[in-house]
Order: structure tokens, then C-alpha cells, then sequence
């Protein structure tokens, strides 16, 4: 009794050509040799799925399948059909086809070989040892090799400004170019400098992580930098001209008169520069009471009239 091609793949001879190629993909899987050890009937099911979406993956082959002019095998039937094509596979696990001259041809196209890729995806290769299988001869394509992971401590003014860093990599230094507005967590890729490829292909990378050290005052926002700026009571009262730090080195601030604890003092132009933007520093204003009594302020404070600063 011939083979019915639609029952090996387990789907309806109404089958569009999506639902035959999934049918397919999901059997290959199933049963493809490198995840089925010394199983014979996998094998042989696995010859037996290919085989048969070698004809029903092809348009025109399963025309003539479904007109019965060639039959399960893909020889011809009614004249000629002593005369018709055999497949088979060869020692390297490569899909052929018998011609009537007695010669073989590849029934997926004269490329010479069939990418299991575009079936399987690279995903389910890596099962199989890394890297997708190209059945060109049983030539695996050239893998990458394995990448290569560090984490390395940086200051946050090295950070945010931007800076080279040096590190030992495989016994060898290396320079390595922080980009400014780096935050914590960041990771640097170095192309080619991991793993050699088992079998010819590119070199692994290496991959930094970046651990920006907190700062004794600064504090990333976006390109902007924050920071707290104490002052006296007298400072916030009377206003004072202080000097403060940003990350390109000390400037004078003008603190207005009155100034309340929680106000904001914006410095344009003097947080982290970037490509794309150049942020402020943002001052925030703390008052600190004095530590010890002071009798004339306490006396002129007590001549203050009352205000009425809450609303609750």
C-alpha cells in the first residue's frame, strides 16, 4: 500500500503551506538524530518526515503528488515511472536525490545544501553541541566564541565626566573608554577580545559592568547633577556668596536673602555633558541651627513677630 504523505506529516490534504511547514518543523524536531542517541526509529522517522515535506513543501512536486503523477517516493508514475527518482540520505546526514542517470542532485535547490537553520532556528542547535547545523556536507558554520564577563569599580566623577580605564584582560592591559553619563549597572562591550571560536569563527567579546562608587556629595539625576548645600541661619537670612564644588572644579554661588531649607539653586550648563545634552548642577538648600546658644540672636528672635507658616 503506497505511503500517504499527509498522514506522515499528520495534517488534512487541505493543508496550506504554513501549516505543512510547521507540521514539519515540529517532527523534525521531534525526532532529528542529535537529540535521539542510538534511536533507529527515530531515524528512520526523521528520514521519513523529510522525505515527505520534500514533496509537499514544494508547490509544484505536490501538484503532481496530489494528480498521482509521481508517487510517495517522487517517481513518476503510469510511463516512465521505472525511470523516476529515489531519495535517500548520505553518511553525513545530507538529503539527496537519485536522478534517472543514476547521478545525485539536492532536491532543496542547486545552493548545495539545505540550511536546517530556516527550520529549526539557531535556538534548538545549540542543543546539538552550538551553533545551527548547515547540512552542506555536514560543515558546521563557523561559531562564535564564548563572550567573556567583568565587573569593574569606577569613581562617580570617572563616571559621569567620562574617562579611560585600564584593566587586565587575559594577561594583557587594555584600555577601555567610559563614555560620560555612565550609570551604575552599565555594561561596555569590548568586540573580540573573548573566547577564540572552537571551529574558525569570530572571537568572543567582553562584557564590563560598571560599579560606580557613590559620591561623597553628587548624585546623578539624567544629565543633571544634585547635591546638598548647608547654610547657617545667618547665610539663609541675610544672603551670602558661597563657594561649592561641581564635577569640573569649584564656582561661587550667590545665596539670595531669606532662603528657606528645601529651595533650589539651578546652575545651568554645570551637570554632565553628553552627545546628545549638557545637564545643570541643582543645589538644594539645608539651614543648619547653630550648636551653641547665642543670646543676642535668641533675644532678636523672640522680638520677631509670629508668622503663620502652616496650613494644617
Amino acid at each position: 500500500m503506497s505511503k500517504d504523505l499527509y498522514a506522515i506529516l499528520g495534517v488534512a490534504r487541505t493543508a496550506s503551506e504554513a501549516e505543512i511547514k510547521s507540521a514539519y518543523r515540529k517532527l523534525a524536531r521531534k525526532y532529528h538524530p542529535d537529540l535521539n542517541k542510538d534511536n533507529k526509529d527515530a531515524a528512520e522517522k526523521f528520514k521519513e518526515v523529510s522525505a515527505a515535506y520534500d514533496i509537499l513543501g514544494d508547490k509544484e512536486k505536490r501538484q503532481k503528488y496530489d494528480n498521482n503523477e509521481i508517487d510517495a517516493d517522487g517517481r513518476p508514475t503510469g510511463f516512465g515511472a521505472g525511470f523516476g527518482n529515489g531519495q535517500g540520505f548520505d553518511g553525513n546526514g545530507g538529503f539527496y536525490t537519485y536522478t534517472r542517470s543514476g547521478g545525485r542532485q539536492n532536491p532543496f535547490g542547486d545552493a548545495g545544501g539545505f540550511d536546517f537553520s530556516s527550520i529549526f532556528g539557531d535556538d534548538i542547535f545549540s542543543q546539538f553541541g552550538g551553533g545551527a547545523q548547515n547540512f552542506r556536507g555536514g560543515a558546521r558554520r563557523p561559531r562564535k566564541g564564548e563572550d567573556v564577563s567583568y565587573s569593574m569599580p569606577i569613581d562617580f566623577i570617572d563616571a559621569v565626566k567620562g574617562s579611560q580605564q585600564q584593566v587586565v584582560i587575559g594577561g594583557r592591559n587594555v584600555n577601555v573608554k567610559v563614555p560620560a553619563g555612565t550609570v551604575d549597572g552599565q555594561t561596555l562591550r569590548l568586540k573580540g577580545l573573548g573566547q577564540p571560536s572552537p571551529n574558525g569563527g569570530e572571537n568572543g567579546d567582553v562584557l564590563i559592568t560598571l560599579k560606580v562608587r557613590p559620591h561623597a556629595y553628587f548624585k546623578a539625576e539624567g544629565n543633571d547633577v544634585l547635591m546638598e548645600l548647608p547654610v547657617t541661619v545667618k547665610e539663609a537670612i541675610l544672603g551670602a556668596k558661597v563657594t561649592v564644588p561641581t564635577i569640573d572644579g569649584k564656582v561661587a554661588v550667590k545665596i539670595p536673602p531669606y532662603s528657606s531649607s528645601g529651595e533650589k539653586l539651578r546652575l545651568k550648563g554645570k551637570g554632565i555633558k553628553t552627545k546628545q545634552a549638557t545637564g545643570d548642577q541643582i543645589i538644594t538648600l539645608k539651614i543648619i541651627a547653630p550648636k551653641n546658644h547665642f543670646t543676642p540672636l535668641e533675644q532678636a528672635l523672640q522680638s520677631m513677630p509670629d508668622e503663620n507658616i502652616r496650613s494644617f
